[in-house]
């Protein structure tokens, strides 16, 4: 019993490992419009 229980802690370590690890793929910094394209975000719109 204790084995099982040994081995499903590691294995969920394992996963939580992998996890944070994938969550952080990717992330650069904020985004940028393409070179050439001018922002055009935030607008302001006409209030009525």
């Amino acid at each position: 019993m204790r084995r099982l229980v040994n081995r499903t802690s590691k294995q969920v370590l394992v996963a939580l490992a992998l996890a944070l690890a994938l969550t952080a793929c990717g992330k650069k910094g904020p985004p940028e419009p393409p070179e050439g394209e001018e922002i055009t975000y935030p607008r302001t719109y006409p209030t009525r």
